[in-house]
């Protein structure tokens, strides 16, 4: 059987960035990857002030900017009388006052490249894990399947970072609570203009919402819809689907002939949820694979990249001694559960006291809501939900040993 001290089981940004931090730490870490490359259509495109800090720690902010992107600072909410900016991260402190809309796949691709300068680190793509190993009712490697077919790889540690449909997370059967959704998401593309909004902006009517995400010359578009709606809205067909977008956004109207069939639109089915312990003896979960993120705010990333490092700064040690407890890594989890749990409660606030009732189909208020006419009238208070989005309540710093002088990594495409 094949070994590794520490296998990543994912490679989005939470596998990734803590296969990286091990491997610089002199961790031998495999990092195990089901798709044959990172080419596919995300959703969560964002990199977020406090993962931008980290990158300079690291030595790869050069190597980032060298990524083609966009740089959000204001977010907003258009409402009859206008776009009203309810975030304004220029206040933020530290470098980046921004957040970065960067196609996934270059920021996964760069994490890889700097991977590969560690001896440590082994990436392996079009590799599938299909369960855990389990001896003495420990957790000491996972079963995968890639092209040679079934094969073992033996661990002293598994990391689950295999997002909210963790096949690790369900064989190692860790209680999990659920808190429920209100909505799911569709998400599609529109054709975006010069001289158009390139902050984020979101606009809410009765029964429906739709936000706004820049991407260069196009828009990602996420339209919110009543929980279990999917069938039913689809059966109604592509022109009642134009129709409610271009009432509640009406200089979207001709674009969205763009959207040529209803299977050009891909469902989100949002969950949030939380596991009750996020490890077991040779097992931890981190990002979504411990805590599923509504997509209220697109903070979903960040926790799971700052999971990353803190699990990569407590665990480094004991794993270089070869020995992880359970305890150990019950640390993770301390570390990181006030502001999963925090951030997890605005997100459901902000569910049941106003999409709840939205997508219920209530009428809107004849007015802003209160909390946006404050920060209208104290534009100072913008900093606040700005600092939550893009940095947020506990963030991680690189660990002395990962950090390195900043370099540009040559990606020769």
């Amino acid at each position: 059987m094949e070994r590794t001290t520490v296998a990543v089981v994912g490679g989005g940004p939470a596998g990734m960035v803590l296969g990286l931090l091990l491997a610089r730490a002199g961790v031998e870490v495999t990092v195990l990857e089901k798709h044959g490359d990172f080419l596919r259509d995300f959703r969560g495109d964002t990199v977020h002030a406090s993962t931008l800090t980290l990158l300079d720690e690291l030595g790869l902010g050069p190597s980032f900017a060298e990524v083609p992107h966009q740089l959000v600072e204001r977010m907003q909410v258009l409402l009859d009388s206008g776009p009203q900016t309810v975030a304004d991260l220029t206040r933020l402190p530290g470098a980046h006052k921004h957040i970065a809309f960067v196609p996934q796949w270059d920021f996964l691709d760069l994490l890889a490249d700097a991977g590969k300068r560690e001896k440590a680190f082994a990436l392996r793509m079009n590799t599938e894990v299909t369960g855990v190993v389990r001896q003495h009712g420990k957790v000491t490697g996972v079963r995968y399947r890639d092209a040679d077919g079934e094969r073992e790889l033996a661990a002293d540690l598994v990391i689950a970072a295999d997002g909210r449909g963790s096949r690790v997370r369900a064989e190692a059967g860790l209680p999990i609570r659920s808190f429920g959704a209100p909505m799911d998401v569709w998400w599609f593309r529109l054709p975006r203009h010069e001289g158009e909004p390139t902050g984020g902006l979101g606009r809410f009517g009765r029964g429906s919402g739709v936000v706004l995400l820049p991407r260069g010359d196009y828009f990602q578009v996420a339209y919110l819809i009543r929980k279990g709606s999917d069938a039913e809205l689809r059966a109604e067909g592509v022109a009642a689907f134009r129709k409610r977008i271009s009432d509640l956004v009406p200089w979207l109207a001709e674009r969205l002939e763009t959207v040529a069939e209803l299977e050009d639109v891909k469902l989100l089915d949002v969950k949030l949820d939380r596991l009750r312990r996020w490890h077991d003896d040779g097992v931890l979960c981190v990002g979504d694979a411990a805590h599923a993120m509504s997509p209220i705010g697109g903070v979903g990333i960040n926790l799971a990249v700052q999971d990353a490092v803190a699990a990569a700064r407590i665990l480094a040690a004991p794993l270089r001694r070869g020995a992880v407890t359970p305890a150990e890594l019950a640390k993770v989890r301390r570390r990181r559960w006030f502001p999963t749990a925090v951030t997890q409660g605005i997100q459901r606030l902000v569910q049941d006291r106003f999409l709840r009732p939205t997508l219920a189909g209530a009428a809107g208020p004849a007015k802003a809501p209160a909390p946006i006419r404050l920060l209208q009238r104290v534009p100072l208070l913008q900093v606040v939900p700005a600092y939550l989005v893009a940095i947020g309540l506990l963030p991680e710093h690189a660990p002395a040993f990962a950090r390195r002088a900043p370099e540009r990594i040559e990606r020769g495409d």
